[in-house]
């Protein structure tokens, strides 16, 4: 048993956190946003962190860099992913169609 309790910390260790950054024109989108919309939407832009690619996420098409967006209800959530430097910017927030 003493072999199994070692492999599963070695999990626990190598688990991968992002670093969330934000385009200034993000920053400003989210902040015109009511309340009621951020509080949905800081925490999944948190839980990016821990998964950038979550259930529900999509690769933009047509895009030649890592730019993915997850919708929260009406809204969406558009950023770019770089896997080689673990960072997510957040690149846009807004309604549907205008992210």
């Amino acid at each position: 048993m003493g072999g199994c309790e070692s492999a599963i910390e070695e999990k626990r260790e190598t688990v991968i956190m992002y670093r969330i950054i934000f385009k200034r024109s993000a920053e400003k989108e989210l902040s015109k946003l009511p309340a009621t919309i951020t509080k949905k939407i800081v925490p999944v832009i948190d839980e990016l962190a821990n998964n950038p690619r979550p259930i529900g996420s999509k690769k933009l098409e047509a895009q030649k860099n890592e730019l993915w967006r997850v919708r929260v209800g009406d809204y969406r959530i558009v950023y770019l992913i770089e896997d080689i430097i673990q960072v997510v910017e957040v690149q846009k927030v807004g309604p549907q169609n205008y992210a």
